[in-house]
């Protein structure tokens, strides 16, 4: 059996024939197996949805009770068999509840990686590496100039800004679902223990995160603060809320947006950010090119991002690649209505 006869790339997504589902699918299917929860990935509209539970909750939040037909929570390692095939969810590292789908069919196995990374993040299980015969990898910073560095380091950058600027705002733009959790459990981490503050549409999805035990500290509301308040503080929002009127409840604000693409000094001019922190929630250059050694996959197919470098590198290294060529995925550059944004990070 070659891969393509378990998966192959549709209009609706990566499907597979053999076990009648596809995975992250961009329009409604009758079965879709869900990587996670951000809303590139996760759609409503399916007959059933297959994910981890925190995806499954993730979307119920954002799209609200009826948002598929049925749902099956799959627990990390838990096998589940579809049709004649097998599948296996493990930690993808991305944000919480993030998983690799890794689709088996007879002696052959699939892995579909969906977003990763393998950076610690103390909001999520950690990325697991499983070994595979096809590695399906994205390539969101696929190009060797993104190398991201020790998120803990940008934070540190923030936080003498804060002590610097004792009059001024901190106004750090960042995803509602995982990047703004990593942040605020970062400083943390970092010995801040001041409130921070949150833009409404960061409440419901870190609540979630409390709920499912993942420390954050004193958290409150910016609605209803008074501006003299904010002085000396942080507060995290949806990165379009940096450069919105919103902006002028904060004195003097310090624009800070945590990122990968803040590698890239042109896009933080172009955004008017003040203070880049180079915080991604997705593996570098140097991250990609490890996995994909490390699978020992003697195939590989990249998906949304840089594909053609990565193909390019993997061709060197004496690998079968190619790029998937899929649509609807990773945009990110504008635009998030309540925690609509935040899929590349």
């Amino acid at each position: 059996m070659r891969p393509q006869d378990i998966l192959l790339p549709t209009a609706a997504g990566l499907c597979c024939k053999p076990g009648g589902f596809h995975i992250d699918p961009v329009r409604p299917v009758e079965r879709a197996v869900i990587t996670h929860g951000h809303s590139d990935h996760a759609r409503a509209g399916h007959g059933a949805v297959l994910a981890t539970q925190e995806t499954l909750d993730m979307m119920r939040l954002r799209y609200g009770d009826g948002f598929a037909g049925s749902t099956q929570a799959v627990r990390y390692g838990e096998e589940v068999r579809l049709g004649d095939v097998r599948i296996k969810f493990h930690p993808a590292g991305h944000v919480l509840g993030s998983a690799q789908i890794a689709v088996s069919c007879k002696d052959l196995c699939i892995v579909a990686s969906g977003d990763y990374k393998d950076a610690r993040d103390p909001t999520c299980a950690p990325f697991e590496l499983v070994p595979c015969d096809v590695f399906i990898s994205e390539a969101t910073f696929g190009l060797p100039v993104f190398r991201h560095g020790e998120a803990a380091e940008e934070v540190k950058k923030l936080l003498a800004s804060v002590k610097l600027f004792p009059e001024r705002a901190h106004l750090v733009g960042a995803y509602s679902l995982g990047k703004a959790q990593r942040v605020i459990a970062l400083l943390r981490e970092a010995g801040y223990d001041a409130p921070i503050y949150l833009h409404g549409a960061m409440e419901k999805i870190t609540q979630y995160y409390q709920s499912r035990g993942v420390k954050l500290g004193e958290l409150r509301e910016v609605r209803g603060v008074k501006k003299a308040d904010l002085a000396g503080t942080i507060t995290l929002a949806p990165p379009t809320a940096t450069s919105d009127i919103w902006t002028r409840r904060f004195p003097d604000p310090v624009t800070a947006f945590a990122s990968g693409w803040m590698r890239v000094r042109a896009r933080a001019r172009q955004r008017g950010i003040e203070l880049p922190l180079v915080i991604s929630d997705h593996a570098d250059w140097d991250g990609l090119t490890a996995t994909i050694a490390a699978t020992g996959a003697g195939e590989v197919w990249v998906t949304h991002g840089q594909e053609d470098a990565l193909v390019h590198w993997c061709q060197t290294k004496g690998l079968a690649a190619r790029p998937l060529d899929l649509v609807g995925y990773g945009d990110e550059d504008e635009g998030e209505a309540g925690v609509a944004d935040e899929a590349q990070a």
